[in-house]
């Protein structure tokens, strides 16, 4: 799958979703992008999930009817996201057009 890190996603975690092309906001130019337009520009350009640290996106946008993915990390702490990749790898994996999946970070 194609995916988009937010600029709170810390990019080494790119490295675990192994077989997955994994790109940043900020390589790609976009960041100063607010989420809405963040997510209309990677639905454009391909992009099936979008992994983000922003607790509060489901309340901010309406993701119903979405080609994309969202996939939330409830920390920015890459030690601590570290230690739970393979939560993060199967939840992209098991993301669907429109999904919400949230990642509980211990």
């Amino acid at each position: 799958m194609r995916v988009l890190f937010d600029q709170g996603t810390p990019a080494p975690l790119r490295h675990a979703l192994i077989g997955h092309s994994v790109e940043t906001a900020f390589e790609l130019g976009w960041g100063t992008l607010q989420n809405g337009a963040l997510i209309a520009a990677a639905e454009a350009e391909g992009f099936e999930v979008f992994v983000t640290t922003d607790k509060n996106l489901k309340y901010q946008q309406n993701l119903a009817g979405r080609r994309l993915a969202v996939v939330v990390l409830s920390t920015t702490s890459w030690p601590r996201i570290r230690a739970v990749t393979a939560k993060v790898l199967e939840a992209v994996e098991s993301a669907h057009p429109g999904s919400f999946i949230e990642v509980s970070v211990e």
